[in-house]
């Protein structure tokens, strides 16, 4: 997970990354629309409009579904939302 800015710089990084689980699966686009957009291979970038969501889905993310990179990803919501023109990545592999 990273911030991006609008020219692709790195603003800031998590030191690790979303810990699959065959939870994931159950995680469906009514429920959870953004983190359903998540897969282990693609990118997913979410700007400041759709972090507000991000947050609510993480709140009420199931227990299997977490780990350390939930605290992370909160750290860098909050890095988008003080700035301008920033985005949060998913980086598959």
């Amino acid at each position: 997970m990273v911030v991006r800015g609008d020219l692709g710089n790195v603003v800031a990084r998590a030191e690790g990354g979303v810990e699959w689980t065959a939870a994931f699966a159950d995680l469906g686009p009514a429920g959870f629309p953004m983190l359903w957009a998540l897969t282990p291979y693609g990118d997913a970038v979410f700007n400041q409009r759709q972090v507000p969501l991000l947050l609510s889905e993480l709140d009420r993310l199931p227990a299997a579904c977490g780990g350390d990179w939930v605290g992370q990803a909160r750290e860098l919501c909050q890095v988008v939302e003080r700035g301008t023109h920033l985005y949060l990545w998913f980086v598959g592999d």
